[in-house]
């Protein structure tokens, strides 16, 4: 009599073995034979001068919504900063917060007629610009300028694009003033 008990377990751990061995086939035959192919990073550009070219367009699109800020709408700012991403979005919003807050008003518009190419990577593309700000100002609640009066009218900025969600698909991450440009 002891081997009914024997039996009903083997039977059962057959059934079992059976099962996963089932299981297992079907999960084998559920798993592509070939890894599903990955799809191969495009570029963002088709050429450098389609690089260059665009960094030129975000470069003028940041700058017609900057010059379209009213400084005391700080909801107005939010165009800009679209623009902008790294350093040069956190030195955009500290400069906006900064006028907002103090109550100034900005007059004139600032341009730019320089763009120097200076390299170009799918990680980034660096262009020279020079601003020209001649016609701006920043004048506080009695209307008086806050600017410096030897303020130059012209700056030369070293400017850094990377990739971005914006409609030229790049961001301007940041912009100082170069060590070997001038304007």
């Amino acid at each position: 009599m002891t081997t009914a008990p024997v039996k009903t377990m083997t039977r059962r751990a057959g059934a079992a073995f059976a099962a996963a061995g089932i299981v297992l086939g079907m999960l084998a035959g559920c798993s592509p034979a070939e890894p599903e192919p990955t799809p191969s990073k495009t570029a963002l550009f088709a050429s450098e001068a389609e690089a260059f070219a665009a960094a030129e367009e975000t470069y003028r699109a940041y700058l017609a919504d900057l010059n379209a800020t009213d400084l005391s709408d700080d909801d107005s700012f939010r165009p800009v900063y679209d623009w902008l991403t790294d350093t040069a979005l956190s030195a955009e919003r500290e400069s906006l917060s900064y006028y907002y807050a103090e109550h100034l008003t900005r007059t004139g518009e600032t341009s730019f007629d320089t763009f120097s190419p200076l390299s170009h990577s799918e990680a980034k593309t660096v262009a020279n610009i020079c601003l020209d700000v001649s016609d701006v100002d920043l004048l506080d609640s009695d209307g008086r300028s806050v600017l410096p009066e030897d303020r130059p009218n012209r700056r030369a900025l070293k400017v850094t694009f990377t990739p971005g969600d914006t409609s030229t698909r790049l961001a301007i991450a940041s912009n100082h003033a170069p060590e070997d440009f001038s304007c």
